[in-house]
């Protein structure tokens, strides 16, 4: 419990700079700010490949909540949910693992994310379904949170980064006291080393929204009871409080069910396609 509320407190930050940022955008609308971001998106994956590989779930909940704001784009969002590797690497080199292994796992993951990530904002681009830019006020209005009341930027923060803090908090610590009591024993029951079913199930385990499952799965692979296909599919998949924040603030529950199934299967495929680079 005590790294629990470690890895928790740690999302403070980032959820706050965040709210930062897009109360900043939303009282500058058309400025410089707003103007820089808009530039960026076109680089949006590149930068949130890079983003997510550090190994810390803030990001991926930062990226969830901008995604909300109409800040960065899908494909951004789920480049960072696929290279988000949460606690699995302070895992493998508290466990040993050869530095080699660990820069490949990496560089798969950032390669991997850049790819799948320019592509989908290629595709929805074409398509003509890219995410029209949301106000800030929308996810106000979404949460009831009262902060449009009052002025400046940075109580409205505050009240953003308390209302999401929390609810990680609740939903999250639930999750942790389930691992506690059943963890690792239950995960081995799972048949993680048969090929593909293996990779389908541990990308399940992956989207569940706390590290205590990338440590368990880190934890397995190193006893030999998860193949590496398993392994990459969880880390995939595992994006942290990513997917946990974007339910929470994004209103529009039939684009957050679809990233969900898209990152669930892309990481399923990439798990099952990068297993083979390991044997």
């Amino acid at each position: 419990m005590i790294e629990f509320a470690k890895e928790t407190l740690s999302l403070l930050p980032f959820l706050f700079v965040t709210y930062l940022v897009l109360e900043a955008v939303e009282a500058h609308a058309g400025g410089a700010l707003e103007k820089m971001l808009e530039r960026a998106r076109s680089i949006g994956p590149l930068a949130g490949a890079a983003a997510g590989a550090i190994p810390q779930c803030g990001v991926s909940a930062a990226a969830a909540s901008l995604y909300a704001g109409g800040v960065v784009t899908v494909g951004t969002l789920v480049a960072v949910f696929l290279s988000t590797s949460d606690e699995l690497l302070p895992v493998l080199v508290s466990k040993q693992v050869p530095a080699a292994l660990m820069v490949k796992i990496v560089a798969l993951k950032v390669v991997a994310a850049i790819v799948v990530g320019f592509s989908l904002n290629a595709v929805l681009a074409f398509a003509r379904h890219m995410r029209r830019h949301v106000e800030v006020h929308e996810l106000c209005e979404h949460s009831r949170c009262g902060c449009s009341e009052h002025k400046g930027i940075l109580v409205p923060a505050l009240i953003h980064t308390a209302e999401i803090f929390a609810f990680i908090v609740v939903v999250s610590g639930a999750i942790e006291l389930a691992m506690h009591f059943w963890g690792e024993d239950c995960l081995q029951t799972l048949r993680l080393n048969t090929p593909v079913f293996g990779e389908f199930v541990a990308g399940l385990l992956g989207l569940v929204p706390n590290c205590a499952v990338s440590v368990a799965g880190a934890e397995l692979y190193c006893k030999g009871a998860m193949s590496a296909g398993a392994l990459m599919a969880s880390s995939f998949t595992g994006s942290g409080l990513g997917l946990l924040v974007l339910f929470r603030t994004n209103r529009n529950l039939r684009e957050n069910l679809s990233i969900l199934a898209f990152v669930y299967f892309s990481g399923v495929a990439l798990g099952w396609l990068t297993g083979f680079l390991f044997d």
